[in-house]
């Protein structure tokens, strides 16, 4: 039904409330003149009469009495569902949708789902996490995250911190086979290349050179589609690998793993958070996503400071030279 007959219906049912067609207008924000036409189109469109009227009184006609005895439960249902999603948008309860990448992103998410259903405990958080990227409407999504460039599909997005690409490797790495010195270098190296989970490709490492990212394609000793196990092959010794600055901050703080080749580190990907409307979004999703800036945008904890990495790389040149 058109929603100008349900405006017409629901006009009808409140002038005959309220005994007026000129308190009918109050009540629903129109002008006499907006009601009086509502009805005839009303009454044309049913081709009866259903309201005997002059400038001061109203009264049904068979009609009319008849057509508000079958349209008011109608009406009555209508309000109700009405007022239930009124309420229900105003609650922090009920389920909501994430979605993320795989790949070395949940160690970044729970923290903030841990303590947002502590905050708010009848919330039910659906989470998935995929490294291909969906169809926003179809899997119903809420609140989504991107780790590149943002979505380009309609969705409102806002970068919550750069991710810096980093080149790593372990102390015992170093010790075994030295640092590279020059991209050339890589190629005597033992590397992790990672393959997309998606996809299956081998993904070239991003890489500043001159002013300009370049997609540098790497021999590999090891490759895998698993966040986890690069990192853990990274760790031991075995290779060295491109990861995120989230990913390692720890780590590389911690002495675990030091950067090489920061000349050319890229921080031009970013995380996103993505979403669909700015206004009309039920409570819990707000408060989710207010959560999720407040924890994450420009977290000093993920992002490394460049004089970090200088000593980092610094230290790793010296346990370089003392190569076995």
């Amino acid at each position: 039904m058109p929603i100008n007959e349900l405006r017409a219906i629901a006009t009808f049912a409140k002038a005959v409330e309220l005994g007026s067609l000129r308190k009918a207008a109050s009540a629903q924000g129109m002008t006499p003149q907006a009601v009086s036409q509502a009805l005839a189109q009303l009454e044309q469109h049913l081709g009866v009469r259903l309201l005997h009227r002059t400038t001061r009184n109203i009264a049904l006609t068979d009609e009319g009495k008849h057509f508000l005895e079958a349209a008011q439960p109608a009406l009555a249902a209508l309000e109700r569902a009405l007022q239930r999603v009124r309420t229900a948008k105003d609650e922090i309860a009920g389920p909501l949708r994430i979605v993320g990448p795989r790949s070395t992103f949940a160690p970044l998410l729970w923290p903030v789902i841990d303590e947002f259903c502590r905050q708010h405990p009848d919330v039910q958080p659906d989470v998935q996490l995929d490294d291909s990227i969906g169809n926003w409407v179809q899997d119903r999504v809420d609140v989504g995250f991107r780790i590149g460039t943002p979505p380009d599909d309609g969705l409102i997005a806002r970068r919550l911190f750069p991710v810096q690409l980093i080149i790593c490797a372990a102390p015992e790495y170093l010790l075994r086979h030295g640092a590279p010195q020059t991209l050339e270098d890589l190629a005597t190296h033992r590397s992790n290349v990672f393959r997309h989970p998606g996809t299956g490709q081998l993904l070239p490492w991003y890489l500043q050179r001159d002013g300009e990212i370049i997609h540098h394609k790497v021999p590999f000793a090891l490759s895998t589609n698993d966040a986890e196990l690069e990192m853990q092959a990274v760790l031991s010794g075995q290779v060295m690998a491109q990861l995120p600055g989230f990913a390692v901050a720890q780590h590389i703080r911690a002495g675990r793993l030091f950067p090489v080749l920061m000349q050319h580190m890229t921080d031009h990907l970013g995380v996103y958070l993505y979403y669909g409307s700015r206004s009309a979004q039920p409570t819990r999703v707000r408060a989710f996503i207010d959560l999720v800036v407040e924890r994450l945008s420009g977290d000093a904890g993920l992002i490394i400071a460049p004089r970090e990495l200088a000593l980092a790389e610094a230290t790793a040149r010296k346990l370089a030279l003392r190569r076995k």
